[in-house]
């Protein structure tokens, strides 16, 4: 199942059932981060108002207009081991309700457009930083494979 998982950036009208995205939420709340510091914040909007903004404000996110609800993994470093570790541990939270949405049947899409002042718009602290936003919905399309680089290319066992 997790290996069928492709961004999508068609959803259907369709809400994401509220037990559903509770799941995926508490799927990002359960990531495992350094020294369990737990760094993340993240603002979910599913403010169809709001999603509009967001889908209008950005170059590459217009389609979040039409999905369920929108997740932005942001990080507050307010020591070394959060400055250091900060970013990972939220990309970790965020891929894990990306692979929980996945196993539910909800479409993920990650979104590195960070374009527009997006902390305005979202009430978001000086000193948090965002990482990355990811929308989710149920699909309205079936994306297929995008090709992959050979194992032999990328793995290598031992040393280099």
């Amino acid at each position: 199942m997790i290996l069928k998982r492709r961004s999508i950036r068609k959803y259907s009208s369709k809400p994401v059932p509220e037990e559903v995205k509770a799941k995926i939420l508490e799927a990002g709340r359960q990531a495992p981060s350094a020294v369990n510091a737990q760094p993340w914040h993240f603002v979910v909007v599913d403010d169809p108002p709001l999603k509009e903004k967001l889908a209008s404000t950005g170059r590459w996110r217009s389609f979040v207009k039409d999905c369920s609800f929108v997740v932005v993994g942001l990080y507050k470093s307010n020591n070394p081991i959060t400055k250091r570790w900060g970013q990972v541990d939220t990309v970790i939270a965020l891929q894990n309700m990306v692979l929980a949405a996945q196993v539910q049947g909800v479409g993920s899409c990650w979104i590195g457009d960070m374009s527009g002042d997006l902390k305005g718009l979202l009430g978001i602290p000086k000193g948090a930083e965002i990482v990355a936003l990811v929308s989710f919905g149920i699909p309205d399309e079936e994306p297929g494979p995008k090709p992959k680089k050979d194992a032999k290319k990328i793995f290598h066992h031992n040393k280099w």
